[in-house]
């Protein structure tokens, strides 16, 4: 199964953000970009890719315990940005320090479970909001630089699973379901 880890924002901040998206998607030129779904809306920590179901239970234990060390930080969503003009996102503000750690942890507890993880890059907060091959993401950007969401208390490490259309269906989106959740600052396991 395809994995992830990550702070799953509450609906109430998505939902701000989803009317700065609702805008976008009326903007001129919104047509080339293909629009993330709201209920897949995260902050990824780290992408395991496939991940055999015999190392489920390990790294289920050590995500519990980059959890339990990792102790509740607050975060809001704010502005936005694109990478290489292919992926918009919205920006992220708050305890960086504390969720660029959980990141770190997460990918740690991936690896020492023995997925092949990515070469480690240098963690960038951000929610993907569409991506778009060609597109001049100024006017997008224009209207996400203003976006200030309201502040929330990450509370959760969350494990994702993902799962990529296969239908070949214009517009189709990736599926995404939790599959496990461990509380920040310890707890049981989910």
């Amino acid at each position: 199964m395809r994995l992830f880890a990550a702070v799953l924002p509450p609906p109430e901040r998505l939902d701000e953000l989803g009317h700065v998206v609702d805008r976008l998607c009326r903007s001129p030129g919104a047509e080339g970009v293909r629009w993330t779904a709201r209920p897949g809306w995260h902050l990824t920590l780290a992408f395991m890719g496939e991940v055999e179901e015999a190392l489920l239970p390990e790294l289920r234990v050590r995500l519990e315990r980059a959890a339990s060390r990792t102790s509740p930080f607050s975060l809001r969503l704010h502005g936005g940005g694109h990478f290489g003009g292919r992926v918009l996102w919205a920006g992220v503000a708050g305890d960086l320090d504390a969720l660029r750690l959980l990141a770190e942890r997460s990918d740690a507890a991936a690896r020492r479970t023995g997925i092949a993880m990515e070469e480690h890059r240098r963690y960038r907060a951000h929610l993907t909001v569409g991506r778009g091959d060609g597109v001049d993401p100024g006017p997008f950007l224009d209207v996400l630089d203003g976006f200030e969401g309201g502040r929330w208390e990450a509370t959760e490490l969350a494990l994702v699973r993902s799962e990529l259309p296969v239908s070949g269906v214009r517009g189709e989106r990736p599926r995404y379901e939790r599959v496990g959740g461990w509380p920040l600052g310890g707890g049981g396991a989910g």
